[in-house]
């Protein structure tokens, strides 16, 4: 077979291919977003209250603070993970806007522990270990008798301490909601090469599908499924999104660890330039250039023109305007610039 033969084959498989993925995604109807998550909160709330969890504390070691899950069995006496108050159930509240629809979702999550050291805003890079799981009913008939139970399948773990995640963007929703509440922790070098870590954030979170993977299946994970993550925080890297000079989370500017782009129109109580609009959006600090919407880019503003070689300020030193200004630092005062 001659080369043009050739590419006329590949051409003709290809768009096959193409036209079999196409209809395949025509016929798919996605699910109400509400809806589903109705049907995900109370599959959760059922696993939640037909299972127990056993914690391994094992400072210094890979297993630490590991969780095991198992179904109560009937007449069994173990306390739920929904009734145990070693780690009371948190829960944390956001609304998601889907595009045509908004659904507030409550995600439950468990504080194992929560670390010693710094912690992420939801725009930062983790470095971090975890196990997965997704949720599912499993039907049986014995002896004309037919019961349904909520189950959970594990689909991946990973406890390489060094695998990083980005939190914004790179993850599912429920992640990046879901680490800024924990801390790390600490670690060593062991003689032998390798690393131990202590006292880091560790939890178990519990997500809807609407804030995973919804109607995707995703490897072995079915389509809307709800997902149990038991997760560790070793480490994190901040991140500066818009290039300013300035690292994100010191953008953060109600320190709540949660910034947004938020939908059109609404105001951003992390956007210093209440009258910088565009398109319709108030856009935060960590997306913004040009903070206060004077003209001049924040990179500019925070250098320190005078001295030589020119440096750019640390973010504490970052002088304001003086009398001159209202005390704000001159990237975010525009009435204040170089």
């Amino acid at each position: 077979m001659n080369i043009l033969s050739k590419i006329l084959s590949f051409i003709f498989v290809a768009t096959m291919l193409l036209s079999c993925d196409k209809s395949d995604n025509d016929t798919v109807e996605l699910r109400d977003y509400q809806e589903q998550y109705i049907t995900d909160l109370a599959n959760i709330e059922e696993y939640m209250k037909t299972h127990y969890m056993t914690v391994v504390s094992n400072p210094g070691q890979p297993d630490d603070m590991d969780v095991i899950f198992t179904k109560i069995p009937e007449g069994g006496s173990q306390v739920s993970v929904w009734d145990q108050t070693d780690y009371p159930v948190q829960t944390r509240e956001i609304s998601v806007d889907h595009g045509d629809s908004e659904v507030s979702y409550k995600i439950y999550f468990l504080k194992l522990r929560e670390g010693s050291g710094k912690k992420p805003c939801n725009v930062d890079n983790v470095f971090a270990g975890y196990r997965g799981e997704y949720i599912y009913k499993e039907t049986t008939t014995v002896d004309n008798v037919t019961t349904t139970e909520v189950l959970g399948k594990q689909f991946e773990e990973n406890k390489n301490s060094q695998t990083k995640f980005l939190l914004y963007g790179g993850v599912i929703r429920g992640w990046s909601e879901i680490f800024p509440q924990f801390r790390t922790g600490t670690y060593s070098e062991n003689p032998d090469g390798t690393i131990s870590h202590n006292d880091f954030g560790a939890g178990v979170m519990f997500l809807p599908s609407g804030l995973a993977y919804f109607g995707t299946s995703k490897s072995t994970i079915p389509s809307y499924s709800p997902l149990i993550f038991t997760i560790k925080l070793f480490e994190l890297e901040r991140t500066d999104q818009d290039g300013d000079g300035i690292p994100s989370y010191l953008e953060d500017l109600n320190g709540d660890g949660y910034m947004y782009l938020l939908k059109k129109g609404v105001s951003n109580i992390d956007n210093t330039d209440e009258a910088d609009e565009k398109d319709g959006n108030y856009i935060p600090d960590f997306l913004d250039a040009d903070d206060d919407g004077d003209g001049y880019l924040t990179s500019y503003e925070i250098k320190n023109l005078s001295a030589t070689p020119i440096y750019t300020y640390p973010f504490d030193e970052i002088p304001t305007c003086g009398t001159s200004g209202n005390g704000k630092k001159r990237h975010l005062d525009k009435t204040c610039h170089n």
